[in-house]
């Protein structure tokens, strides 16, 4: 199948600036797709550009990454409300280190066809306000610009607010092209849809200064079966890097995607085949309570990112969760996998020397003491894994570093318990 073809089938494709483009990708070329320095680590949603990438050097295509170090000072109004807070020249470099290290995951910058990173800060940094207004900026028509879609919106959604920097935003990323074009030979830019007036520019750019066509590609922005933005989980972003977002929770994020989703996911992200993923999708049909799919897709993507070690340990932290085996974790390991479940602090004295069901309704994990019990005499009631009965005593070995304990009533209601003074 046609890298083309594939983009399409897996439903990477929204728009194309030429449909010539699809006879010109028969042919090695060269393509680029920019990233906003904004943050330390780029997003689940920066992701999908990453993987369309990743798909074109595997086709033989040559890949430019670029981080916008001087762009992201200004900032792209493209999808945004309201202007964006400015940051400082160290904050970006700071951004860009970690924009470096999590492409270097997933792209390969090394061997004969090494994919390739540059900073537009490096071609804007000498230029004079004077030349740039005299010799880009003179191509780019005020009609033109007001135009475009992402312009339209941030009017509309900022009741006017748009300032000339924003403004610009599109024509110093049209002329990202035009250098690149220059020194690398880049014929096409891919981008999110919102991202589709910014790309016009600079194919409109290069066809006037040079006379020659490119092209620009973009993907759909994704979202969840719920209208939700991908890799947003209750506002919060999904990082790729581990000390941002915990590997446990990159990896749980997508063992919980919902059955509507998964397939999708698969397709825009999995390196399998369309064959494979058509399988997976087979056997979530015939045993949809197993989550193959989930499964499939949470560690292909947790061993992409976080290697082998962060697979292991997220697949440990899952175990713990569900069976609340708690021998060889730290107490801080355990507070981020149990995070999420209901606990309670009581003090030291109130938990070691006592019955492990008292401590447990005293925490508030069952409504009396007598409804503790009862669980306990009848096998319902775990300490770190272990089921206890009701003569089972707590000691100060079952809190970890004298910490946590986890309790868990039946097979899945989890406690964490915490000791304090």
């Amino acid at each position: 199948m046609k890298l083309i073809e594939e983009l399409k089938a897996r439903g990477l494709v929204e728009a194309l600036t030429d449909p010539e483009i699809e006879k010109a990708l028969d042919r090695p070329m060269t393509v680029y797709c920019g990233f906003d320095p904004s943050a330390r680590s780029l997003q689940a949603g920066n992701l999908v550009s990453i993987m369309v990438l990743k798909r074109f050097q595997q086709a033989g295509h040559k890949v430019v990454a670029l981080v916008g170090g001087a762009t992201g000072l200004i900032g792209d109004p493209s999808g945004k409300s309201a202007e964006r807070n400015m940051l400082t020249v160290e904050e970006v470099e700071r951004n860009k280190a970690g924009i470096r290290e999590n492409l270097a995951r997933v792209l390969d910058f090394e061997g004969p066809n090494a994919a390739l990173l540059v900073d537009n800060y490096d071609w804007y940094k000498g230029t004079s306000a004077i030349e740039f207004l005299r010799d880009i900026a003179i191509n780019f028509r005020v009609p033109q610009m007001l135009a475009k879609e992402s312009v339209k919106k941030r009017l509309e959604a900022s009741d006017g607010a748009l300032t000339f920097t924003e403004f610009s935003y599109q024509i110093l990323q049209g002329n990202d092209f035009l250098h690149l074009f220059d020194a690398y030979g880049c014929r096409l830019e891919v981008g999110g849809a919102d991202q589709w007036g910014n790309i016009t520019a600079g194919t409109d750019l290069v066809r006037k200064m040079r006379g020659t066509s490119v092209y620009g590609l973009t993907f759909p922005l994704l979202l969840d079966s719920t209208g939700r933005k991908f890799g947003k989980s209750e506002g919060n972003a999904l990082f790729l890097n581990g000390e941002m977002t915990s590997v446990y929770d990159w990896y749980q994020y997508f063992l919980r995607a919902a059955d509507d989703d998964v397939i999708r996911y698969l397709k825009v992200f999995s390196l399998k085949s369309l064959d494979e993923i058509a399988e997976l999708e087979a056997q979530m049909k015939e045993r949809p309570e197993a989550r193959i799919p989930q499964k499939a897709l949470a560690e292909e993507l947790t061993l992409l990112i976080h290697g082998p070690e962060g697979l292991k340990a997220a697949q440990e932290a899952t175990a713990t969760l569900f069976g609340g085996e708690t021998r060889g974790k730290t107490a801080a390991e355990l507070e981020m996998v149990f995070k999420d479940v209901k606990s309670a602090a009581l003090p030291l004295a109130e938990i070691v020397g006592k019955s492990v069901y008292a401590v447990a309704a005293a925490a508030g994990m069952f409504k009396s003491n007598g409804e503790a019990r009862r669980m306990a005499a009848q096998g319902g009631l775990a300490l770190n894994g272990e089921k206890v009965d009701e003569k089972r005593v707590f000691a100060a070995s079952d809190l970890v570093e004298g910490r946590v304990a986890v309790l868990r009533q039946g097979r899945k209601n989890n406690f964490l318990l915490k000791s304090v003074g």
